[in-house]
């Protein structure tokens, strides 16, 4: 702001002196609307404690900071004891710092309850700063050390031990202190001590965090300065590490790159530190240095076919606390005002829509931030994530930028920024007694009837037990199916993993798979025989769950026999999730599962031989012969309905998550049938199902993958890319082809809207599709292919019009009149929830069991993924 303008009182008018004095005004305050350059703005600490714990003489850092020692700052120590440990070097194995700081050369031990008192000379918010790292000492380990750290009213670390013995330990701490004096108390764990190796009590600006912010979900919160904060994370974006050096308060920002997913979809850019502009109202250098506004990560490539992913950081965190997420912004990349919106993203909640930078600051290279206090209810897998993604396309490319990532711990009920005990030492939560006694009843009832049911079950399979049951491996492998023995593979991964735990509401599923219809249990030797010691000629196809084998029981049936990999790790979760949907679920149009065998460690399904494998064998990349029109019609409409009756067949519902053409099955008579449901949810259809992205790039549903909620409508999306698929005869991607041909869904949609879709279909098909059908079925995909779920057709709908479809190329193959003379034709009726073939099915079964299938190993790249 401009200073008081003196001088000599002039002669002049009265009037000519106002005009003159209002326009020197002017120029010395310039409009507060307008940003303004980067100014030289310097804070100086009211409060400036910098203790180097442990040294025998002050240390002074790269940065300039004096940190003063022991003997200086020993009025602010109240303690019995006087040991000190200092080394002359350390090995220094944190990948964040290029060197150690000298801070961690010296430490001060503690036996007893020790407190260093600090006077505050200016109330309010400050740094506290702590330094561990367990330098040696020939009596005490310091790498054994378990303590207590307590100000006046926050806990700040609660039986803190040093988690590694090579890497230093940094915490910082932002406080509001209320009075003129503030304590720092450490309190060592019984037959234990504490250290510290350095200590910074620093006064804060009082504008740096706000007193209320945006809660997500989406309301207004205030009172945040009554909490305590812990910094987590500190990311400069796009951007290399930022010293203390280069922030006025001295903080430490570090690289984002180890924190980004798909880091090879964003782009960095950049401009000079001096060229960013702060806002007269809103961000300072003190919210954040120009260094960390003049850099960003941006969407790589936005020229490419429908780029609209989102650019995605994950942060582990404890789950236990609500945290507040500070993003800084700053549009260095557009050109021109308004070009660039976008959304923001945090734990899959809209933060912020069509985010439009240069409209709040009021030009190109302004800084801007946004606060949102994130609850422990919306962490899910101990993660914060944030994203960010296109908003307003039409208004120029897709893009979306982030310069800067913050993530603080906000202190809970207790106090306390590290468990549920306060300062005094009370447990702030539940009452620990009336829960031990309910978890002691609960388990002791769990525990009988557990044993009773057992007891039965034993009994009953003693008296079905087989004439020679004393050869098998296993006394287990014929009582308990899917056993939790030794010799189970169930186990030999972990005791949480054993099919039927507690994330089942089927809990006991483990001990009854024969009651409940797991289907037969197979003996190993049984499938040795099968497949002839698992003859590698014997291979037919080959997935991610392992090889699948031709095997041929005694009688002549042959059987699909599938063998999971060792190497697989997701595999146990595949494997027990097949056996329980497949199980349970009889329909012509999905592969039946005959059984299973999981003695000696092996996970290997059994399912009935499809004898013409996988429809994409038939429409690409093989010597197969070629499918007619009517067939891929009939093979399109067979596997809707066996995805129809998985959304609306059983009770509670089940969504497929991998549709594509190799989990699409052909028998002798090329009727299709639906397999691979390792990794299927069972859901409640029309509601939504938030958990990790799962599938098959190419066609997985760009609305799931950016909101991680999942639907029936992510089925239908799939199935949108078969129908293409099926039509052109070429796989859902190929990055060999060019640019705007690698994804098939949006390279089909193009074609489709110039009304040119003939000019792509397979050249084996021309001139024997009938105009009338082509159009129908280029529909019922276009549906499918839309942006958001709610505008997708259901199955059901699909499948009414693929056989609208068929009767239209039957009914022109039938006919020598032309297509547009072809007599008007009798659309098919609304399919039902059973299909009319389906007399010779099981009755529908009530799918009870919605545990969480554990995750299978995401993407690794990108690449080629396009979201819409």
């Amino acid at each position: 702001m401009g200073g008081e303008k003196n001088g000599v009182v002039s002669p002049l008018p009265i009037s000519i002196s106002l005009l003159l004095f209002l326009l020197i005004l002017s120029f010395a305050n310039p409009s507060s609307s307008q940003p303004h350059s980067t100014p030289s703005l310097s804070f100086n600490p009211a409060d400036n404690y910098l203790v180097d714990c442990g040294s025998a003489q002050p240390t002074k850092l790269e940065d300039g900071r004096t940190f003063k020692s022991d003997s200086q700052t020993a009025s602010l120590l109240s303690t019995d004891e006087d040991i000190q440990t200092s080394v002359s070097s350390i090995n220094n194995k944190d990948a964040a710092s290029s060197s150690v700081s000298p801070l961690y050369l010296t430490a001060r031990i503690f036996c007893e309850e020790s407190t260093y008192t600090f006077f505050v000379s200016r109330p309010g918010r400050h740094w506290v700063r702590l330094y561990f790292f367990p330098v040696f000492h020939p009596k005490y380990n310091l790498t054994t050390a378990s303590f207590s750290v307590v100000t006046d009213k926050v806990v700040l670390l609660h039986d803190f031990t040093i988690p590694s013995a090579d890497t230093p330990v940094f915490k910082e701490y932002l406080v509001n202190v209320a009075s003129d004096r503030f304590s720092l108390k450490f309190s060592p764990k019984k037959n234990s001590f504490a250290f510290i190796n350095g200590i910074e009590l620093v006064s804060a600006p009082d504008a740096l965090v706000s007193d209320s912010a945006t809660v997500l979900p989406a309301s207004d919160f205030k009172g945040l300065s009554e909490y305590a904060l812990e910094v987590s994370y500190r990311l400069n974006v796009g951007g290399p590490l930022i010293s203390p050096a280069n922030d006025t308060l001295k903080r430490l920002w570090l690289p984002d790159d180890g924190f980004m997913k798909h880091p090879e979809a964003a782009t960095n850019a950049s401009v000079t530190p001096t060229a960013v502009k702060y806002p007269e109202d809103g961000a300072t250098p003190l919210i954040a240095p120009n260094w960390v506004y003049s850099t960003a990560k941006q969407m790589g490539d936005s020229a490419t076919v429908n780029p609209n992913f989102n650019l995605t950081w994950e942060m582990g965190v404890d789950p236990t606390f609500s945290y507040l997420i500070r993003l800084h912004f700053c549009d260095i990349v557009s050109k021109t005002l308004n070009d660039l919106y976008f959304n923001v993203y945090v734990n899959g909640i809209m933060g912020s829509s069509g985010l439009d930078l240069s409209g709040k600051t009021g030009g190109l290279s302004t800084a801007y931030y946004l606060d949102f206090v994130l609850n422990a209810s919306s962490i899910t897998n101990g993660t914060v994530r944030v994203q960010v993604g296109p908003g307003r396309v039409e208004s120029g490319n897709p893009n979306a930028i982030l310069n800067g990532l913050e993530v603080m711990k906000i202190s809970n009920e207790a106090g306390s920024l590290d468990g549920l005990f306060a300062v005094d030492g009370t447990f702030v939560g539940p009452s620990r007694g009336v829960t031990t006694m309910k978890i002691i009843a609960g388990v002791g009832l769990l525990m009988g009837v557990t044993a009773m049911l057992l007891l039965a079950s034993v009994f009953v399979r003693w008296h079905k037990r087989p004439n020679d049951w004393e050869k098998c491996n296993s006394f287990s492998s014929w009582l308990l199916p899917l056993h939790a023995s030794h010799s189970s593979f169930m186990s030999s991964k972990s005791g949480s993993h054993q099919f039927g735990s507690n994330k089942s509401k089927s809990g006991y599923s483990s001990f009854f798979s024969s009651a409940l219809g797991l289907g037969r249990y197979f003996t190993f030797a049984e499938i040795q025989e099968a497949t002839k010691n698992f003859d590698e000629n014997a291979v037919v196809g080959v997935g991610g769950f392992g090889k699948v084998y031709l095997g041929e029981q005694e009688d002549g049936t042959k059987l699909a026999i599938k063998r999971g990999s060792a190497s697989n790790e997701q595999g146990i979760n595949e494997f027990q999730t097949e056996i329980q949907m497949l199980s349970k679920l009889r329909h012509r149009h999905l592969v039946s599962l005959i059984g299973y065998c999981d003695e000696n460690s092996e996970m290997i399904l059994v399912y009935e031989y499809m004898a013409n494998g996988p429809l994409r064998d038939h429409l690409y990349g093989s010597n197969l012969p070629h499918l007619t029109w009517k067939q891929r019609l009939e093979i399109c409409i067979g596997s809707a309905r066996g995805l129809h009756y998985l959304h609306t067949g059983t009770a509670q519902g089940i969504i497929h998550r991998d549709v594509k053409t190799t989990n699409i099955l052909l028998d002798e008579n090329l009727v299709a049938k639906v397999s691979d449901f390792g990794l299927s949810k069972a859901a409640q259809m029309g509601t939504a199902v938030s958990t990790a992205v799962k599938g098959s790039f190419g066609y997985l549903d760009p609305e799931y993958f950016r909101r991680q909620q999942l639907t029936e409508k992510s089925d239908v999306y799939s199935f949108g890319v078969v129908l293409f698929e099926v039509l052109c005869a070429r796989p859902a991607l190929n990055p060999a082809l060019p640019r705007e041909q690698v994804n098939l869904a949006e390279w089909a949609m193009q074609w489709h809207k110039k009304g040119l879709l003939e000019k792509i279909i397979d050249p084996k098909l021309a001139g024997t599709i009938n105009s009338g059908s082509l159009k129908k079925f280029a529909e019922a995909a276009e549906k499918c292919l839309a942006d958001y779920g709610v505008d997708r057709p259901s199955m059901g709908d699909v499948l009414w019009n693929l056989e609208y479809a068929l009767q239209l190329q039957e009914a022109s193959t039938s006919t020598p009149e032309p297509v547009d003379d072809m007599p008007k034709i009798k659309a098919p009726d609304q399919p039902k929830e059973k299909d009319d073939d389906d007399s010779d099915e099981a009755p529908i079964i009530t799918i009870t069991d919605n545990s969480t299938i554990a995750d299978s190993p995401l993407f690794s790249q990108l690449a080629g993924f396009q979201g819409r």
